[in-house]
């Protein structure tokens, strides 16, 4: 999916939206390292400033992390 024009942004994650601190097309996902578009950006946690590829994939941390605490 990414090319050669396409980098990586660096954002900041709020409670129901985020910032983007540096100009990019995609993040990559916390769990599967698959980029995400950011006009295609729905899922993150901002406490762990993490972004998610869907919603299947934010209940899986969730489930990990509880499992490991």
């Amino acid at each position: 999916m990414t090319s050669a024009s396409q980098k990586a942004a660096i954002v900041h994650y709020g409670l129901a939206d985020y910032q983007i601190l540096t100009p990019g097309t995609f993040v990559t996902c916390a769990v599967t390292g698959k980029p995400i578009l950011l006009e295609d950006l729905r899922y993150w946690n901002a406490d762990r400033q993490e972004a998610y590829l869907d919603a299947n994939v934010s209940a899986q941390r969730e489930q990990e992390l509880a499992a490991s605490a």
